[in-house]
């Protein structure tokens, strides 16, 4: 599954895999993660980033599962490093397709397969980061995963961390 938006897009939003919804709809981030990334749209529209400016995709193509008995719930796993490595190729065609200004990385998945194994989202969420992707020197903007909200235990802690990323990328954008 290839991402949705606009190839002029100033901002481009990289997950981790599609979920079950995503997977069923063939479009990225119409489940309840999706929910929290229409919170984000809110968040840049704040911050003075037109949400309809944003190409989102995920860095890997297809949703990774497992079935849980009896009614064979397919049940998210976290894809492989070999999952991301193959689906590698298809995200360099849409990081050289689309040109924005700016990547935010939604979790540690998207982190590694833009920036390596030793990507810690924990270690850069919120700051701007300027590396070489795929040939092109590309300014990104790391944050959690909207799907890591939904699991927090105390979610509007959580919720009020994810939100404040977008400051970062605001303020780059201006």
């Amino acid at each position: 599954m290839f991402g949705a938006g606009d190839a002029h897009a100033r901002v481009m939003l990289v997950g981790e895999q599609p979920g079950v919804q995503e997977d069923r709809q063939g479009r990225p981030f119409v489940g309840p993660a999706g929910k929290l990334l229409d919170l984000l749209d809110r968040a840049f529209a704040e911050a003075g980033i037109d949400p309809g400016e944003a190409y989102v995709t995920n860095a890997v193509k297809h949703f990774e599962f497992t079935q849980a008995e009896p009614r064979r719930r397919r049940i998210h796993k976290a894809p492989t490093l070999r999952e991301t490595t193959a689906c590698g190729p298809w995200l360099a065609a849409e990081l050289a397709l689309v040109e924005m200004e700016l990547v935010v990385v939604l979790g540690a998945t998207a982190g590694k397969a833009l920036l390596g194994s030793s990507f810690r989202v924990t270690q850069v969420r919120g700051t701007v980061l300027e590396e070489e992707i795929h040939g092109r020197r590309e300014r990104l903007v790391p944050t959690v995963h909207p799907s890591s909200v939904l699991r927090a235990d105390d979610r509007q802690a959580a919720y009020d961390g994810f939100l404040s990323d977008p400051n970062a990328a605001a303020r780059l954008l201006a």
